[in-house]
């Protein structure tokens, strides 16, 4: 208890959050700095009256500015809504006045914006983490013959709310209290951190991007639109060769390795990728010797479904990622 567990490819927050819930001190990196927005409103999270009473104040209904080409996503009414709520946080961000509830509601409508059922703001569309592009959706919305319906904003954050927190406890409100006290979020890249102290990191889990295969920048231009963030302006890394990775993953080892203290340890999740061609655990060891880090072992995970590749209309295994390999490493001395 008490261990500082960093991910310096924060990405939504998982392993922050988690170790959070865990008594442990969460420390979170990314370059985007979407991946802030989606942990620290579930740091603090409100109560569910506290939401239902805010959501009922949001002027949502107001006459706003519109961005053209969403219409394929979303109900002319939907829209207005989800615009004015825009509008509403990225005012109160400004003014420095978010608060934990404003920041909860950010969050979830965050995660709402897209989606392949009712319960997202959108016409049937790629899963909430995949937004396409409004040219593709024009496409989807033709193939299927369908046209996006209207959608009542606060009742899906609402519905949304109550389902996360659920099974939230009194003590896991307490446990993430504290945590929130301690944390870190950070926005940088992964091999510069100079806000993290020398030798201040207990173990380190994360998964990186694996080569090309994910577009992270045009995958959140939605997301990063509806907060505000220029994606287009995001140096996020988009390497196509191992070789190229290889090295930028041992730039982060070296940092990891600063951060870490003598006997810590980095747990380092990858994937296969060119159809199993690419095998990223054998450049994460070269990497990690590189920097002065020994591999210990490496677990891999046969996934028996994938689904992601179900939501694209993929048959099982047939494309995509099916197998993890988690590569184990220890700072020595």
């Amino acid at each position: 208890m008490g261990d500082s567990v960093y991910d310096p490819f924060g990405g939504r927050g998982t392993t922050a959050l988690e170790a959070a819930l865990r008594g442990r001190i969460p420390v979170s990196c990314d370059i985007n700095p979407l991946s802030r927005i989606l942990l620290e409103g579930r740091m603090l999270p409100p109560d569910l009256a506290q939401i239902a009473e805010r959501l009922g104040s949001l002027p949502l209904e107001g006459s706003v500015a519109i961005r053209d080409g969403l219409d394929v996503f979303f109900h002319a009414h939907t829209l207005q809504a989800i615009s004015n709520l825009r509008d509403y946080f990225l005012d109160r961000a400004a003014g420095g006045s978010l608060d934990a509830v404003d920041r909860w509601i950010r969050m979830v409508a965050t995660n709402r914006l897209t989606g392949h059922s009712p319960g997202f703001f959108s016409v049937y569309t790629l899963p909430p983490n995949q937004a396409t592009s409004v040219v593709a959706q024009a496409r989807i919305n033709a193939k299927r013959n369908q046209v996006p319906p209207p959608r009542d904003v606060r009742a899906i954050i609402l519905k949304k709310s109550r389902s996360l927190l659920s099974d939230l406890t009194s003590i896991d409100r307490q446990t993430l209290r504290e945590a929130a006290s301690k944390a870190r979020m950070l926005t940088a890249s992964a091999d510069a951190t100079p806000e993290i102290r020398d030798g201040s990191v207990q173990l380190v889990i994360t998964s990186p991007p694996f080569l090309d295969v994910v577009n992270y920048r045009d995958d959140n231009w939605l997301r990063c639109w509806f907060n505000g963030i220029d994606a287009a302006t995001l140096p996020i890394w988009k390497v196509r060769t191992e070789l190229v990775w290889q090295e930028r993953m041992t730039g982060v080892f070296q940092e990891l390795r600063r951060v870490l203290e003598v006997g810590g340890w980095i747990a380092f999740e990858v994937g296969e990728v060119r159809g199993g061609k690419v095998q990223l655990e054998h450049a994460v060891i070269r990497a990690m010797r590189s920097a002065s880090i020994q591999p210990c072992l490496v677990l891999i995970n046969a996934q028996t479904f994938t689904k992601t590749a179900n939501c694209w209309g993929v048959d099982n295994n047939a494309l995509g990622t099916n197998s993890n390999r988690v590569v184990l490493g220890r700072k020595m001395n």
